[in-house]
């Protein structure tokens, strides 16, 4: 019979295809909010955009004190099933259901439609949260080795980019192509059935699909002491306030906003700025599938090649200046003019790269923070997945809350106009629109990955942890 460590340090595929396929429940609720919530409610339904990124940053604010107690009840919760599974499994439903009820919004005033998308807002994030928390958790419990631990959140994120990928190409390639086009509110209907079906899926395969392993994860141990507010807060603060969690906290909070702020305007950009058409932008679209793979398998080489700290850096570098990259060379007049038949390739083959390196730096950057579990509970003597991934699951959604409301604040300050097609739009506007857009990420990035340079846990680190761990447990058997 197998020993629990090595079970434990051994996940199989099927084990971490099982695992990844959850994140696509993330990953379309992500691609729905970052890609089609703002165009949708502030273009479709008529809310004012500005009300739109209000609205996600308030739900934001519940997410600031959710997200951790969330986190930290996973840490600590007893049951037959573990501490992480009866959160996957109540999330499901719920998640599903006020999925749907988004992009069916009733007829409301202005606000009444704000009061409904708040609040379902707040409930999408607050029941996503009891999925995406605990499973992302599981990682550092499914394997204890280091380079193994960012093949798994590999497979994550791949799941996660593939899945919200396919909505967006059902959407361009099926549910968009009527006469309406963008502007087709049934369409937006019927994706939020389809795409509420596909996470209600994703997180029960998931879940049942980890469940023969409940029997080799961490149980909480019993102190004695009462659970109480100062207590629950005293022992987040000990754990959130390690240095190199830090670093990665606030750099992932930078490559959050950057990203939802690419994403709020990525079609305004596509559509707009470089005056691709739809099918281009079908093209586009599919070709994420493409990044996510390269993403996939460049994660695990890099993390062996360099170590997790130099290959996020690496990477980082080399994408996040690729990425503004086209966008600064036609303010300065040296890209093909819209029309062009070299524009559309040449910025495609672009992004299919950048892409496909940005995935790759974030495997590599979340695995990071697998390895903080044994150096905190080294420090503390407690396991607290929970909570280190309840902290990132909400630098993830700051993706919608600030990258969105920087896109609408973009979109105010150059008086863009609501509802134009893209040849009505002045020369003056567009350049208006990539001046902001070019150096709002690039800095972002680039400030990103000097708080990575803070992260101390390299390999070495790591495996005399888990020395110290055992040695630890020797002692005390």
């Amino acid at each position: 019979m197998a020993t629990t460590a090595a079970v434990a340090d051994k996940p199989s595929v099927g084990l971490k295809l099982a695992h990844g396929f959850g994140a696509a429940a993330f990953g379309i609720k992500n691609n729905g909010f970052d890609y089609f919530l703002l165009l949708f409610y502030g273009t479709v339904i008529g809310l004012e955009p500005g009300l739109v990124g209000l609205a996600i940053m308030i739900a934001l604010v519940f997410d600031a004190v959710s997200d951790p107690l969330v986190g930290y009840w996973s840490d600590n919760f007893r049951s037959k099933w573990g501490r992480r599974h009866p959160f996957m499994y109540a999330a499901a439903l719920p998640v599903a259901l006020s999925y749907f009820l988004l992009w069916n919004p009733p007829e409301l005033s202005q606000f009444g439609l704000f009061l409904y998308l708040t609040g379902l807002a707040v409930l999408i994030r607050t029941f996503i949260t009891f999925y995406e928390t605990p499973s992302s958790a599981l990682i550092p419990e499914l394997s204890k080795d280091y380079e193994e631990r960012t093949s798994i959140q590999a497979y994550r994120l791949f799941f996660g980019w593939s899945g919200g990928n396919m909505m967006s190409i059902v959407m361009f390639g099926v549910l968009l192509t009527g006469p309406l086009g963008m502007m087709d509110r049934d369409a937006y209907a019927t994706y939020g059935i389809v795409a509420s079906l596909l996470i209600l899926a994703a997180i029960l395969v998931s879940a049942m699909g980890t469940h023969h392993r409940i029997p080799y994860l961490h149980r909480p141990v019993e102190t004695g002491e009462r659970f109480t507010i100062k207590r629950i807060f005293r022992e987040m603060f000990e754990t959130l306030s390690e240095k190199s969690f830090l670093a990665l906290f606030f750099a992932t909070v930078l490559f959050s906003v950057a990203t939802g702020l690419s994403a709020a305007l990525a079609f305004l950009m596509l559509n707009y700025f470089w005056g691709f058409s739809e099918f281009q932008i079908f093209i586009w679209t599919c070709t994420v599938f493409f990044s996510a793979l390269m993403g996939f398998l460049i994660a695990p080489w890099a993390t062996k090649r360099l170590g997790k700290k130099r290959a996020t850096i690496v990477l980082g570098l080399l994408a996040f200046t690729i990425q503004p990259a086209p966008v600064l060379l036609r303010l300065a007049g040296l890209m093909p003019e819209n029309g062009d038949p070299l524009l559309f390739p040449l910025v495609l083959g672009i992004n299919v790269v950048d892409l496909a390196l940005i995935i790759a730096v974030q495997a590599v950057a979340y695995s990071m923070i697998a390895d903080l579990v044994e150096s905190n509970q080294l420090r503390t003597g407690r396991r607290s997945e929970g909570v280190y991934y309840a902290a990132m699951t909400f630098t993830r959604k700051v993706t919608q809350g600030l990258g969105v409301a920087a896109a609408g604040i973009i979109l105010s300050a150059i008086a863009f106009p609501q509802g134009a097609a893209p040849e009505s739009v002045s020369i003056e506007t567009l350049w208006n629109l990539g001046a902001f857009y070019a150096p709002s990420l690039l800095a972002m990035w680039l400030t990103a990955l000097f708080c990575v340079s803070r992260y101390r846990i390299d390999k070495a680190g790591h495996e005399e942890n888990l020395r110290k761990l055992a040695e630890s447990s020797r002692q005390q058997a």
